[in-house]
């Protein structure tokens, strides 16, 4: 696919643009709540490379899934019962959870992971681009071990390669989504980012 770099602002017509380059194996720059991220369609291979490339990111670490609710992510992981409860209450929101992969093709295209982080965020143009797509491959739109950005011409400057880059503006977050995950029914939290430990165990 030709690499076009395109710059635009997150509308209805842009984000119908978006998810075709998606389903045709390209590369999108979207916003999130937290901060800019970039996709792709999580069952291309080719498409995943293109991501790691992009980011400079080691194969060896697995790539994040954005969904468009709960019940989308459910056609692709499963839910234990503490995870249920947290999602029900923090979705869409700052919480990623790590569960178990149920889709095989998923497994094929993700090198054979048995457990992804997935999570639902909170902010109208990923969601309206989400509503087309069902799932993204979605991680933050930066150089690996770099910062992330929340500023769209500053994430535009610094990340190349990519097909399409919808602009929301700035983004105003307190932080990177909360990673947690549950290891026979006990709390295991990755990253503590918006949401914190003592919320999350207010839920529980």
């Amino acid at each position: 696919m030709q690499i076009r770099q395109l710059k635009s602002k997150c509308n209805k017509e842009n984000i119908a643009k978006a998810s075709k380059i998606i389903k045709n194996g390209g590369i999108v720059v979207f916003p999130t709540d937290t901060v800019y991220g970039i996709g792709c369609d999580p069952y291309n291979k080719e498409a995943i490379k293109r991501i790691y490339k992009i980011k400079s990111r080691e194969i060896s670490k697995s790539l994040p899934i954005l969904a468009f609710s709960k019940e989308i992510a459910e056609k692709i992981v499963e839910f234990d019962k503490d995870s249920e409860k947290i999602a029900q209450k923090n979705w869409p929101g700052p919480l990623t959870l790590i569960l178990k992969l149920t889709d095989k093709k998923l497994k094929a295209s993700l090198n054979g992971v048995d457990k992804i982080a997935i999570r639902v965020p909170k902010h109208q143009c990923t969601l309206e681009f989400l509503k087309k797509c069902d799932f993204i491959i979605g991680t933050s739109a930066n150089i690996s071990g770099d910062g992330p950005f929340r500023n769209p011409q500053e994430c535009y400057q610094n990340i190349h390669d990519f097909d399409l880059f919808l602009d929301g503006g700035t983004i105003t977050s307190e932080g990177e989504s909360t990673i947690i995950e549950f290891e026979e029914g006990k709390l295991k939290i990755h990253r503590e980012g918006v949401l914190t430990r003592n919320e999350i165990l207010k839920i529980l």
